[in-house]
């Protein structure tokens, strides 16, 4: 009986941004990816994710991996129904709530989407990695263009009302692992280290060469942590 995985994307994602991960993980998992472009909040975006796996039977193990926005569901999730999940993979995400900056950026964030999602595209894609990468900044802008103005619109929103789990989180007893990519601009990597000393059950992974986009700048190394997160054969 495989594990179930349950990946959720980060914003402006879709599917895509798992392809070359799931690809390692073939024949040892069962993916399923969460669909995360119609809520217009984290708490809806988590009771639809949570809803892909109620079939699961019991006994069954299901390992939850969030990815930037697809963090703050999965720390929803964390928080409201933590022994639902055999571990936790959370990636270039944080726990903190918006400060007065970051709020006041999400705003500008959302002028920029309503004034030239082109060119906004553009920039989040080449600031989501440590350096620029032609290939990665197509694929991420084909994928972004494929999502949209509105949907960034609503999930930037949705981030903005996110509730603080913090509390939450320091009684956690799930395993945890945390992932941050070493050259990350858009969650900082003290944010991950805060998020790590936050969650008592966790472990930290610091990635080389990596920026924000850990599924697509370093697919090989997020499926190593995912391989050790599965359950041993008895």
């Amino acid at each position: 009986m495989k594990p179930v995985l349950l990946l959720i994307p980060g914003m402006l994602n879709d599917a895509r941004i798992w392809r070359d991960v799931t690809a390692q993980m073939q024949g040892l998992a069962e993916v399923r990816i969460a669909d995360v472009l119609t809520q217009d909040s984290i708490a809806h975006m988590a009771r639809d994710a949570l809803a892909q796996v109620s079939d699961v039977e019991p006994g069954r193990p299901v390992l939850l991996v969030g990815f930037s926005m697809g963090g703050y569901v999965a720390i929803e999730l964390l928080a409201t129904c933590p022994t639902r999940w055999h571990s936790a993979l959370l990636m270039s995400t944080s726990c903190l709530p918006d400060s007065a900056q970051s709020a006041a950026g999400r705003e500008k964030a959302i002028a920029a989407f309503q004034a030239d999602f082109e060119t906004t595209l553009q920039a989040v894609a080449l600031r989501g990695l440590a350096q620029p990468n032609a290939a990665l900044q197509d694929r991420l802008g084909d994928m972004m263009r494929t999502v949209g103005a509105a949907t960034a619109i609503r999930q930037t929103q949705a981030i903005s009302r996110r509730s603080d789990h913090r509390a939450a989180l320091e009684t956690l007893t799930v395993p945890v692992h945390v992932l941050c990519g070493c050259q990350d601009r858009i969650t900082l990597p003290a944010w991950s280290q805060t998020l790590a000393d936050t969650i008592s059950a966790s472990t930290l992974h610091w990635v080389d060469d990596a920026g924000h986009m850990l599924p697509l700048e370093q697919p090989r190394a997020v499926a190593a942590v995912l391989s050790r997160m599965l359950p041993r054969s008895k």
